[in-house]
């Protein structure tokens, strides 16, 4: 994959778990606005609604952190081939 693909995925992922987790829970803490497709955990009883945006949260951090991971040993074995 080329190196925007990767930026784009981890760029993505990193939204979707910003807005699954933090986003989730201050809406559910500080607005009256229902539960929708965005916010899907607010959608759970209230302990597990926190419990739930912040699993969405460390899944979206593994997920980059994976993604970086891969990142950077495709780059190397691209440096690798160039040189030799």
């Amino acid at each position: 994959m080329d190196e925007a693909w990767y930026r784009l995925g981890m760029l993505l992922v990193l939204i979707a778990g910003v807005w699954e987790g933090p986003v989730a829970i201050v809406f559910r803490l500080y607005t009256d606005r229902r539960p929708n497709v965005l916010t899907a955990a607010n959608y759970l009883p209230a302990p597990w609604c926190y419990v739930a945006a912040v699993g969405a949260m460390i899944v979206a951090f593994a997920v980059i952190a994976f993604l970086d991971t891969r990142h950077k040993r495709v780059l190397a074995l691209a440096k690798r081939s160039d040189a030799g």
